[in-house]
């Protein structure tokens, strides 16, 4: 079965660090740009970031910039999420998501139909 697998949240105090990540099992995500989304309890879901296949862009909403980075390892078949600094206003769920794509592109949305696969989420809470 083909699906994206995340993993990596937890409870962690202000100010501190983790690191997300996203695997895919039964498919290869050399072909596909990586969304990561979260979803805060009571609120709307938000494209934190996104990277494009090859890894050549990179896009993060403005909250996060300067405090999170993407990556990925298709030799690994996994995308990475690593968060610092991290503050209260970040819990929330994160979703990873795939969309075959050409190179170099990469779109920053939430919006679950516009992605090939969606995980089923890992939890993060920022509290102290």
């Amino acid at each position: 079965q083909s699906k994206l697998v995340e993993s990596g949240g937890g409870l962690v105090q202000p100010g501190g660090s983790l690191r997300l990540s996203c695997a895919a099992t039964g498919f290869s995500l050399e072909d596909y740009a990586i969304g990561w989304i979260r979803q805060a309890p009571g609120k709307d879901r938000e494209g934190v970031s996104c990277i494009s296949r090859g890894g050549d862009t990179i896009n993060y909403v403005d909250s996060v910039k300067g405090r999170f980075t993407v990556s990925r390892d298709n030799a690994k078949n996994t995308v990475y999420l690593q968060i610092h600094s991290l503050k209260p206003e970040d819990t929330a769920t994160y979703y990873c998501a795939a969309v075959r794509s050409h190179y170099g592109l990469c779109a920053r949305t939430s919006d679950r139909s516009e992605y090939d696969y969606w995980g089923q989420g890992t939890h993060v809470t920022v509290s102290s």
